[in-house]
């Protein structure tokens, strides 16, 4: 096991123009350890100068590097829990590349090749690729820097997607809604499921998920359909809600505690998170059928090549009490876990996984990044960030040489 010795910042801002170098980050304690073999300790920002966490665990399977080089694809997850953004790849040795940043509450969690968009406590963030395709600098082939932030105030994002045209629409679940970012204001709304009689700071039913379909927003998940303040607490072992955007129908309101709906492969999936089981639904009949069972709160969920990749967190008091994902546990002799599993969707068999032990108890987003084998990201807690400059040049018009 080997940890990856970065380059220093350099002291005077140095600029790009073809190829902007990423500068590399600077472990000085690597906040966690994997225990997979050939795997690298996480890249981290400089504890000195983050919140203190306790030291934290991370193991992978064994083929897990392998896994990713063969699908062509790197993961991002967060967790708001440990305010931390994590991306996984490969490098250039073949070992299980885990970079992490802090970013406080890091939730609602999009990403493609070129852009990632993240929430935090108040802001949702957007970080661009400055690495051109096919071009790679210390060994990453993706580096995110933060570029906007919009400042929303702290509503509770939960999901982030992107449509057709560009703009972001994200699930306000502390005013059960989506919505639109806006120049001026927090936030515009964009739609309100039918039963909720107003736009109020008090996360009724919590809205928590949203399934694109075609490039717009198609269905959404909620905890139950109640219209008083923190009414869905109430409402945890049963009511959960699948609501069609356009018709405002309700789809089902059969599950316990839905998240992450995804329109995939020409079926509407979502995790059943109380249960446990992530499953499909069908759309005319309402019937959930469950595809597979994974030991902890299910919440994030991707598709890759004929795969899923759902998060899992631990309970927050230490139990499940009052879930039928506690008689699911009893009944399989299972601990929870907090972690990442991919599960192949023909066998509904968990073939990889992840699992984070020790600081970090839960996850919240997970997104499949194609393409990319190595993703990095600059982070905000060292002068990385001051130093690193890069410049949009007109291709007709090249940079003269200074």
């Amino acid at each position: 096991m080997s940890t990856r010795e970065d380059k220093p910042a350099p002291k005077k801002a140095k600029k790009t123009t073809a190829k902007p170098k990423a500068p590399a980050a600077k472990p000085k304690a690597p906040a966690a350890e994997d225990k997979a073999e050939g795997a690298q300790k996480p890249v981290a920002e400089a504890p000195a100068q983050q919140p203190q966490q306790q030291p934290v665990k991370i193991s992978c399977t064994r083929g897990f590097a392998g896994w990713l080089q063969r699908n062509k694809v790197s993961l991002a997850f967060s967790s708001y829990q440990s305010g931390r953004l994590y991306l996984v790849g490969v490098d250039e040795q073949g070992r299980v590349s885990f970079h992490e940043r802090y970013l406080a509450r890091a939730m609602g969690l999009w990403a493609d090749p070129r852009r990632l968009l993240l929430s935090t406590i108040f802001q949702l963030w957007r970080f661009e690729n400055v690495l051109a395709p096919g071009q790679a600098q210390d060994d990453c082939d993706c580096f995110y820097v933060p570029r906007v932030a919009h400042t929303t105030g702290d509503i509770d994002i939960h999901e982030i997607s992107v449509l057709e045209d560009g703009r972001i629409i994200f699930v306000n679940t502390l005013y059960s809604c989506l919505a639109f970012l806006s120049p001026t204001h927090s936030f515009r709304p964009f739609w309100t499921p039918p039963f909720i009689s107003k736009l109020a700071a008090e996360d009724r039913c919590h809205l928590n998920g949203l399934a694109m379909k075609d490039g717009k927003p198609a269905y959404v998940t909620a905890v139950s359909q109640s219209d008083i303040v923190n009414g869905w607490r109430d409402r945890r072992a049963e009511g959960g809600c699948i609501i069609d955007v356009a018709t405002n129908e309700i789809v089902t309101d059969k599950l316990s505690m839905p998240h992450s709906p995804r329109w995939h492969d020409g079926q509407l999936w979502v995790l059943n998170s109380g249960t446990g089981y992530l499953g499909t639904v069908d759309i005319k009949s309402g019937a959930f059928e469950p595809r597979a069972f994974c030991p902890g709160f299910l919440r994030g969920l991707a598709f890759h090549n004929g795969h899923a990749i759902v998060g899992l967190s631990l309970p927050r008091d230490g139990t499940f009490t009052g879930l039928e994902l506690d008689n699911e546990l009893k009944k399989r002799d299972a601990d929870p876990w907090c972690g990442v599993q991919v599960i192949d969707l023909k066998s509904g068999d968990i073939v990889q996984w992840i699992r984070l032990e020790g600081g970090i108890s839960e996850l919240f987003d997970v997104s499949a990044i194609p393409g990319v084998r190595r993703p990095l990201a600059l982070g905000f807690l060292s002068d990385e960030i001051h130093q690193n400059v890069t410049i949009e040049l007109d291709q007709a018009q090249p940079a003269k040489a200074s």
